[in-house]
């Protein structure tokens, strides 16, 4: 059972809408913030007290509050500068349908507990997620789960999709290499980019390169 429970989510009804239904199922501290930024300074209060919350529940997308200076602007920076800190509370996202590349490094590199898609069933579905964080399972939205087990997710880097959002963007591999060299990205040979390029074809099953755009926006990977 989580005894503190921190939730960021600029939408009042959102939030007020959270809240009652944990109330509800959990007896449980529970406190909220708007913005990442509030989180993040509420979570470090909350451990230099030796009081820390032990279940985050954020938003990914956050509007621009134009009177403050932002720093950590959505909740994918907010989860990646508490592990980069060594800040583990178990994590679950709870937002709108985001891209599965995004989910897929959130769950794979920043070690999120839950993914919980914004919707019609999404309260009964955010308590599954707690509870299943609680036993110490990952969980998906089902609506999501089916699309994010596709295999070829795991096969493509962070660097294909750059590819991929480039030849969307109209660049030729000619002007993929220069630019992946201008950054000092590995693999910025013309061969390489080439090489990914066919690989990226042979897993989205695709004939040619505008095929290949088409299947990866129809897939919403970019």
């Amino acid at each position: 059972m989580f005894s503190k429970i921190l939730i960021i989510e600029d939408i009042d009804s959102i939030s007020l809408g959270i809240i009652t239904v944990l109330k509800k199922n959990f007896d449980s501290e529970i406190h909220s913030v708007k913005y990442c930024d509030e989180g993040y300074l509420k979570i470090k209060k909350a451990i230099s007290e030796s009081k820390p919350y032990d279940l985050i529940i954020t938003d990914l997308s956050f509007k621009d509050d134009h009177k403050k200076k932002i720093h950590l602007a959505t909740g994918e920076e907010l989860i990646a500068k508490l592990r980069k800190e060594s800040i583990h509370p178990k994590i679950i996202v709870y937002a709108m349908d985001e891209k599965p590349f995004i989910i897929k490094s959130l769950l794979s590199d920043h070690f999120i507990n839950a993914y919980v898609i914004k919707g019609r069933e999404s309260t009964s579905e955010l308590i599954d997620a707690i509870n299943s964080t609680i036993k110490g399972f990952t969980y998906i939205s089902p609506a999501f789960e089916k699309t994010f087990k596709q295999q070829s997710l795991f096969e493509m880097d962070s660097y294909d999709i750059l590819i991929l959002r480039f030849l969307s963007e109209g660049h030729t591999q000619d002007d993929i290499s220069k630019l992946f060299k201008e950054k000092r990205y590995p693999s910025a040979s013309m061969s390489s980019i080439e090489k990914r390029i066919n690989k990226l074809k042979l897993v989205l099953k695709a004939n040619n390169s505008i095929q290949l755009v088409a299947i990866a926006k129809d897939m919403k990977i970019i």
